[in-house]
């Protein structure tokens, strides 16, 4: 594909991930996203030939546009800086009222199952585990953190902010809620905040 054709594919994909963050996945239709996206039809179908086609690469736009946060930390940052960072932008994920796709992505994944290859939520879910419990793994060798199983701890904290995001759609959370449960796990760390 050309650049001009990679660029519209883009576009289509960046303002999708809008109309699925409002509407949910279940109520996105095609012409939606023809709408949303002022194009035509035919152009739309040119690159997708449905919603969950579409979705999908909206996915993989967004596992693929994640932060690397162990690449942006200064080398003088400790292990707690860097997990309060991540944490930090995982409640500003979950309170952030516009683009905030956790509802389609449920929605889709409970009504589809990815190809094994396909699942870029479950990509982002372990890319996110394994960054942590590398966090975790500094953070105990330096002595900043009392943990005995790094990987057990941050699944852990990832299936807590997983249920958060749930919980945020179903029954409401505050922010002080989240602190609240992040405070916990820090401390569970040996960490004093």
């Amino acid at each position: 594909m050309g650049d001009k054709s990679n660029q519209k594919r883009q576009y289509i994909i960046d303002v999708a991930a809008r109309v699925f963050a409002e509407k949910g996945y279940k109520n996105v239709t095609m012409k939606d996203v023809v709408d949303a996206c002022d194009i035509s039809r035919g152009g739309l179908y040119l690159y997708y030939e449905s919603t969950s086609e579409l979705f999908l690469d909206v996915m993989k736009s967004q596992a693929e546009s994640g932060k690397d946060f162990m690449s942006i930390i200064s080398d003088d940052a400790t292990a707690a800086d860097i997990l309060l960072l991540f944490l930090q932008e995982e409640k500003k994920d979950l309170f952030k009222k516009k683009n905030n796709l956790n509802r389609a992505y449920y929605e889709y994944l409970f009504d589809y199952k990815p190809a094994k290859g396909d699942n870029y939520y479950k990509k982002k879910f372990d890319g996110n585990v394994k960054m942590v419990a590398k966090i975790i793994e500094i953070g105990a060798e330096s002595g900043e953190f009392t943990c005995e199983n790094p990987v057990i701890a941050a699944f852990n904290i990832i299936y807590l902010i997983e249920g958060m995001k749930s919980s945020a759609l179903t029954l409401g959370i505050s922010p002080d809620s989240f602190d609240k449960q992040i405070l916990f796990i820090l401390q569970s760390l040996g960490v004093d905040a």
